[in-house]
């Protein structure tokens, strides 16, 4: 009774995943586990790993099972990782990503990816089940196993955006990761370190930085008029014109109160002579030359009018 006892604690504490070996200490044999999966009132996850419920299993449970499956040193990281700090633009996975000590024996296996690695993640956050690498780790781990620019900005972005992590633990963990897989990120880091602080930003800088006519753009520059009122900050602005650029997202402008802030915004600019031009993601991404003739005309018919504005452009922070 006191083994059973420990096993209904032990399945309420893992959400109903447990081990072969819990089992066999619960008094179950092997003929039993199977019965129990063949009936469909258990399921075998995982080799040795058991959910005592039917049915499709939660991310939790598939992160609990992965983890008993490769042991206590494993730590959980990537796009499982991002899913679980609470990221809003990570690619949605059913694996889940573990690194473990480079001398561990566990291989890839149904949903679990697993890396092995020389050094594991010092600065990873324990839980109660599992090891969390540290959103830093996590990010790069999840960039170098995507194969597209774009989601590797998003989660870059957002990262830093929503204060995740720094630049400095970013910039230490690429370095880190050497040039294993890491040109995606590493492109994704130098856009951000040069200002731009969304993925659709970094698509709006692309798109526009393979113009012949548009000079250096300021991406997120602090403004201030010669009196030294400061600015709202635009995406971008390009000073010579007095040109302010802006990325509308349905995620920073959905509901009354953002779409109001925005209209404040673009009218505090436009009373110091600023012209604001506002563009959608879906609009930079298909139709990116119209976007560009644009902001290019709009250079043209306003250049030299920078200096009249009496606003002063600062870098980005």
């Amino acid at each position: 009774m006191d083994q059973r006892r420990t096993l209904d604690e032990t399945t309420q504490l893992q959400h109903q995943i447990v081990t072969r070996a819990q089992l066999l200490a619960a008094g179950f044999d092997d003929n039993h586990m199977c019965r129990q999966a063949k009936r469909g009132i258990w399921q075998r996850v995982l080799p040795a790993t058991y959910a005592l419920v039917s049915g499709t299993l939660t991310d939790e449970q598939r992160r609990i099972a992965a983890a008993l499956y490769a042991g206590p040193d494993a730590q959980v990281t990537g796009l499982a990782a991002l899913t679980w700090y609470g990221f809003r633009q990570a690619p949605r996975t059913s694996d889940v990503h573990l690194v473990v000590p480079h001398q561990a024996r566990r291989r890839s296996t149904g949903h679990v990816v697993i890396t092995r690695a020389l050094a594991l993640d010092a600065r990873a956050r324990r839980t109660r089940l599992y090891p969390v690498c540290s959103p830093a780790r996590a990010v790069v781990d999840a960039a170098r196993r995507l194969r597209q620019i774009r989601p590797v900005r998003a989660i870059v972005t957002e990262a830093i955006q929503r204060e995740f992590t720094d630049l400095t633990s970013l910039d230490e963990e690429i370095r880190r990761a050497r040039r294993s897989c890491t040109a995606l990120v590493r492109r994704a880091f130098a856009e951000v370190v040069a200002g731009v602080r969304s993925a659709p930003e970094a698509e709006l800088r692309q798109c526009l930085g393979t113009s012949r006519v548009l000079p250096e753009i300021h991406w997120n520059p602090q403004l201030r008029t010669t009196d030294g009122s400061v600015l709202p900050t635009p995406d971008g602005y390009l000073d010579d014109a007095a040109v302010a650029l802006e990325v509308d997202s349905r995620e920073f402008h959905f509901s009354p109160e953002d779409w109001s802030r925005t209209l404040r915004r673009h009218n505090e600019l436009g009373r110091r002579g600023i012209l604001v031009l506002h563009f959608t993601p879906a609009h930079i991404r298909g139709a990116a030359d119209q976007v560009r003739r644009t902001v290019e005309d709009a250079y043209r018919f306003r250049r030299g009018l920078g200096v009249s504005v009496g606003v002063v452009v600062s870098p980005a922070r």
